[in-house]
């Protein structure tokens, strides 16, 4: 006996609402079957079954509230009743026929698998088909594109062939090794039109029945109930257009009606220029929008602004890079200083490296700090563990060690989260001045900007010095603006007198 549980479900969420079941007490399912669907407020979730068997008992109910690791249900080994041979015995029986014969186009079926899409990513966001049922295709041609928040990969076709089916479609989430289509190994397009021409109508019914079927989570139908909330006016953005808790909770902010992300989604596209060009966003460049305009539209953000002399630093590099480099094989670059700045800074003013949750307030006594690095598909923010414990040498290793597996995609999931603060650097493309935006949930992001030589008054004389400015956007809920200074006196104090971080004060 096999228990299936709550899987972990994202950093900071500790439950879920149970959606509907799949499968019933009793059915047979093969190893990857969805079983059900769970619910946060940020995301919903599909558990699937680890291995093959019977489902013997459901233990959670739909609309029950359960906990991270919590049971779900119970899968038993034997034969059950097979819910797809029960519900569709026609087309099961079809395609044992046409598997077993070989015919209907002359060829066996091979699988079109899912591939690995890199380090840590379980799942990916299927892009559009490039190929349609009954097209022929040549060994190793791209099928269809996957989209993760971290790559886009191209599921190959394994045969030459005909595409005989296709089993996902556009937007649906997908897993590696998942089967995604079939192929008719050794068959011509001609003898695939034919399944062309039969799938066509499927294919409409299914799109139809997606799109017109829609309906609401049990945890949205109780937010709906609770505040009078009519539900058909409210956009669902879960799998099949349902409408999620989270939907609903943000209609009643709203006043009942639509969330305005919704609202733009469900408006028609407008139409484009003969010199304008419409491409999809990533999947990558959706996540960020969505969690920079969630940092808007959550956090009570202010900026404050100073300027630092970077004289000490830069001559301090220029002194010792040689010796720096034979010694540790990596350059001394500005941003191991920061780092310790900054670092000295958050323990003389804890609320900055801090977090609010609900009404409670989340005082963090480490110090991750998160490096915002540019890439070709996007603005990512890898995370140096335990600065306060590293050297210069150590931290300058994990930048170059981070940018680097950024910038080839390489970076896991766990790389990129639990961050207490961020640092991000606008002034390598050339920028003087700016307003970072926070990095939620943290309540704090310091914006470093170019160096830029300008007549600044010294001991009652006009000297020409390497400025940089300093901007600290905070969260005004948790930090006040005396606290904020403060911070950003002190990483001030920090780079214009290095000295200070050796000697911890």
């Amino acid at each position: 006996m096999t228990e299936i549980t709550v899987p972990t479900l994202g950093e900071s969420v500790t439950e879920a609402t149970v959606g509907e079941w799949q499968v019933s007490e009793g059915d047979a399912v093969k190893k990857d079957d969805i079983l059900v669907e769970l619910e946060t407020d940020k995301v919903s979730v599909e558990v699937r079954a680890e291995d093959d068997g019977v489902l013997s008992k459901i233990v959670a109910q739909e609309g029950d509230t359960v906990e991270i690791g919590a049971t779900l249900a119970e899968l038993g080994a034997g034969g059950g009743k097979s819910k797809a041979s029960d519900d569709k015995p026609a087309k099961k029986a079809e395609s044992k026929s046409d598997e077993s014969n070989g015919t209907s186009g002359g060829g066996k079926l091979i699988d079109a698998k899912v591939p690995v899409m890199g380090e840590s990513v379980a799942e990916g966001q299927v892009g559009q088909w490039l190929v349609q049922p009954g097209e022929a295709v040549e060994p190793d041609q791209a099928l269809l594109e996957i989209e993760t928040d971290k790559v886009a990969v191209e599921v190959p076709s394994p045969a030459a062939g005909v595409l005989e089916e296709q089993l996902v479609a556009e937007g649906d989430t997908v897993t590696p090794d998942q089967v995604i289509a079939k192929i008719r190994e050794g068959a011509s397009a001609s003898g695939g039109s034919a399944s062309k021409s039969d799938d066509a109508p499927k294919a409409a019914a299914a799109s139809s029945s997606s799109s017109g079927d829609a309906k609401a989570m049990p945890s949205a139908n109780r937010v709906a109930a609770e505040n009078n909330l009519d539900l058909s006016k409210v956009e669902g953005t879960g799998k099949g257009g349902r409408v999620t808790k989270g939907d609903a909770l943000k209609a009643v902010q709203s006043g009942g009606t639509a969330p305005a992300p919704a609202a733009a989604k469900s408006s028609a596209p407008r139409d484009t220029g003969p010199r304008e060009e419409r491409v999809k966003m990533t999947r990558l460049r959706q996540t960020i929008a969505r969690r920079l305009k969630d940092a808007q539209n959550s956090a009570a953000m202010l900026t404050t602004y100073n300027e630092a002399d970077m004289s000490a630093i830069m001559s301090l590099r220029k002194e010792i890079q040689e010796d720096f480099v034979a010694k540790h094989g990596v350059k001394l670059g500005f941003m191991s200083f920061f780092v310790k700045a900054c670092v000295a800074a958050l323990k003389d003013v804890p609320a900055v490296n801090a977090e609010i949750d609900g009404t409670d307030i989340i005082y963090k006594n480490y110090y991750d700090m998160g490096v915002a690095v540019g890439t070709d598909r996007g603005l990512v923010v890898p995370v140096v563990r335990d600065a306060d414990d590293l050297s210069l040498a150590g931290i300058e290793k994990s930048i170059m060690d981070l940018g680097k597996r950024a910038r080839d995609g390489k970076l896991g999931i766990e790389d990129m989260q639990g961050a207490s603060f961020t640092i991000s650097n606008g002034g390598v493309y050339g920028s003087l001045l700016s307003s970072p935006i926070l990095n939620a949930p943290q309540s704090g992001i310091l914006g470093m900007h170019k160096i830029q030589e300008r007549p600044v008054a010294i001991n009652g004389e006009v000297k020409i010095r390497p400025m940089m400015y300093l901007a600290l956007s905070y969260d005004h809920r948790i930090v006040d603006g005396k606290e904020a200074v403060t911070f950003l006196v002190r990483v001030k104090e920090s780079l214009e007198n290095p000295q200070r971080l050796l000697l911890d004060i």
